[in-house]
């Protein structure tokens, strides 16, 4: 069985010698004895997506060589999205056990939806993501958690969801990111994480493969470069990344308010254009989903809520992480993305790059493993 984003922090933690740590990933062949450990997430570096990006990053081309390095391919957690990914890489969990269980779902008892990039503190963090993180442990453990982020994201939802338990070192946008790093990395021993969204967010607004989306992989290569370059020779240095993605053409788009055959029984939807969840009127799902298969038949797989739970998609999920989940699950297949005009701010669809939905190759992500 390949490992997943779930290993990766309690191989790390292994790796420092903490209790109960299993390194599933067999890292320690590769390393050997550390002090400390630093893990980078690039948000968007799909497996897939490392071909592409090699022509204009040089450590990532070695790499893929296997000149650089040790190359090895893990899964992301489904949906592969950000929100979710995080949370899996932060608690080792999957998704049904921490309930973070997509971009955006719908609050129970409510036909509010909670945005997990934009969430704040209502629901709070602690109980609306219940899962121990690896920091915590860490802090428990007497092994020192640092986590390097943008200032923007210190004190969100999501942050205290995903890496609560952390000492948090907030970068601002005129620092020198990548020499932050290397300081944190210096300071002191124990763990270290740190994060970078350049390359997912040119995939989004200039799409795969633009100019603008290999300039931020040659960014990405030559901040990996450095962190290499000035590992201690006690470190080991993880990379690894939250999602693949695609580009989605205008004419492989469905609007589903758009269209009353989709929107008919429909009374909240959420999810992200690639994996949508629709909450239906009382009576009406089995209704949605016969619409839903017809019209999306070939381009999206469409299953009751209780389906796609019994198919493993989430993992075992907790009883009251159910309701998150839309009583209909479209999971679109190929470069189908489905919008929701009426639902969702206007960007959306202005999008190029979407993040992947359950295809295996979108999913699959790397894990790069340097010694110092």
């Amino acid at each position: 069985m390949p490992g997943s984003i779930c290993d990766v922090l309690p191989t790390a933690a292994a790796l420092l010698s903490v209790s109960g740590a299993v390194d599933a990933l067999g890292v320690t062949e590769c390393v050997g004895d550390v002090r400390r450990v630093a893990v980078v997430l690039i948000d968007g570096m799909g497996q897939h997506l490392l071909p592409e990006l090699a022509a204009d990053a040089p450590l990532l081309a070695s790499a893929l060589a296997g000149d650089a390095g040790r190359l090895d391919e893990l899964a992301c957690t489904f949906p592969s999205t950000t929100p979710t990914s995080l949370a899996s890489l932060g608690t080792g969990v999957a998704p049904g056990q921490h309930g973070i269980l997509g971009f955006t779902v719908k609050l129970p008892d409510t036909d509010r939806v909670l945005n997990h990039i934009w969430w704040r503190d209502d629901p709070p963090a602690t109980q609306w993501q219940p899962v121990p993180t690896w920091f915590e442990r860490l802090h428990r453990a007497g092994v020192g958690a640092r986590a390097v982020l943008p200032a923007a994201f210190v004190g969100s939802g999501l942050t205290e969801a995903a890496y609560r338990g952390a000492q948090f070192v907030a970068a601002k946008t005129d620092d020198d990111y990548a020499q932050l790093v290397v300081d944190q990395l210096r300071a002191a021993r124990g763990f270290l994480y740190a994060y970078t969204a350049v390359l997912d967010a040119a995939a989004h607004v200039f799409g795969i493969g633009s100019a603008e989306w290999h300039a931020a992989g040659a960014y990405v290569d030559s901040l990996l470069t450095r962190l290499v370059e000035a590992l201690p020779p006690d470190a080991a240095l993880l990379i690894t990344a939250d999602h693949g993605g695609l580009n989605v053409p205008r004419y492989r788009r469905i609007d589903l308010d758009a269209d009353s055959r989709l929107s008919a029984g429909v009374r909240v939807v959420a999810g992200d254009p690639r994996v949508r969840y629709l909450h239906t009127e009382p009576g009406a799902a089995s209704d949605v989903i016969a619409a839903w298969s017809e019209l999306l038949n070939g381009r999206a797989e469409v299953r009751s809520r209780d389906d796609a739970v019994a198919t493993g998609l989430f993992g075992n999920v907790r009883p009251d992480h159910l309701p998150r989940i839309g009583d209909v699950v479209v999971s679109c297949l190929g470069d189908t993305a489905v919008l929701a005009g009426a639902h969702e701010p206007p960007e959306v669809a202005q999008l190029v790059g979407f993040h992947g939905a359950g295809n295996p190759v979108e999913m699959a992500i790397p894990l790069i493993t340097f010694r110092g």
